[in-house]
């Protein structure tokens, strides 16, 4: 009778081969129809509800002080484009919020690092910093116009209480999930002090830092619109939220739909340029998504 016993160099093979077999797996280069249907349909099909939506209530609604007709927010972004302030009121507020956001960037990065490496500090001001990102950023308005007064430095320091401590806890977050195994063998190989950082920590850390970038921005937006809404004056220029302010004091729907969507645009737009091609280098780089 045979023998069905196999020897371990034949486990050793079966092993391998299914695990070669999961490795060639064919990922191809997504097909353009593909590409169309898994990534560009879905939102223009999200788009047209919302639309059709809007047509269907408008006229059950009937009543342009409340909900203004497509047609008149249209014409809104019309005469805003055809008197050559769109794109200012588009430049005035982004050029503020990613200035802001970089500094933001550049204070939060190693406070969120000294946070997750010194277990004094984490314990002095961990718990703050957790406390500040939960609080409202239209809250630092009144105590930053009476501090700095009506101008950009107010601005940006709302702007920075706002997003250092999603992007400082971010980081803390990141840093502790690094396996204790890589900071071991990074002084294995002669990576310690500012190298160690370097070169281990914030690489390992990505993941968590860029959900804190990404979080550190939404609330710099928000804290940069409420800051625009409550403190006004004409020599600040008129941003995005200056425009809805005034909209507001106006009375008029049309431009406050106007500015809505304004807002709603860019805080899209920088996520699709910046953050999600960065996440998705950062997950790509750890083989948790297959290329194409």
């Amino acid at each position: 009778m045979a023998s069905t016993e196999t020897t371990p160099v034949q486990d050793a093979g079966s092993v391998e081969a299914g695990l070669d077999a999961l490795e060639t797996t064919a990922t191809g280069r997504p097909t353009l129809g593909q590409t169309f249907v898994n990534k560009i349909l879905p939102p223009v099909i999200a788009v047209a509800v919302v639309l059709v939506a809007w047509y269907v209530l408008y006229p059950v609604v009937d009543d342009p002080t409340k909900l203004p007709s497509p047609g008149a927010v249209a014409g809104a972004f019309q005469d805003a484009w055809l008197k050559g302030d769109l794109l200012g009121y588009i430049w005035t507020s982004v050029s503020r919020g990613l200035l802001g956001f970089v500094f933001a960037l550049l204070i939060g990065t190693p406070l969120g690092l000294v946070v997750a490496r010194v277990r004094f500090v984490r314990a002095a001001i961990g718990p703050i910093l957790s406390g500040l990102q939960s609080l409202p950023s239209v809250a630092w308005v009144p105590p930053a116009v009476i501090w700095l007064g009506l101008n950009n430095s107010m601005m940006y320091a709302v702007i920075l209480l706002g997003a250092v401590p999603s992007i400082a806890n971010g980081l803390v977050s990141g840093v502790d999930q690094v396996p204790p195994l890589f900071l071991r063998a990074g002084r294995t190989l002669g990576a310690t002090g500012v190298k160690g950082v370097w070169h281990v920590t914030l690489p390992a850390a990505l993941p968590g830092y860029v959900a804190g970038l990404k979080q550190g921005w939404a609330f710099s937006w928000r804290s940069l619109m409420a800051a625009e809404i409550i403190a006004s004056f004409p020599d600040l220029g008129v941003g995005l939220g200056q425009l809805l302010e005034n909209a507001r004091t106006a009375s008029d729907m049309a431009m406050v739909f106007e500015a809505i969507l304004l807002i709603l645009f860019v805080g899209i737009a920088i996520d699709l340029l910046i953050f999600s091609p960065l996440e998705r280098w950062v997950l790509r780089s750890r083989g948790l998504l297959v290329k194409g």
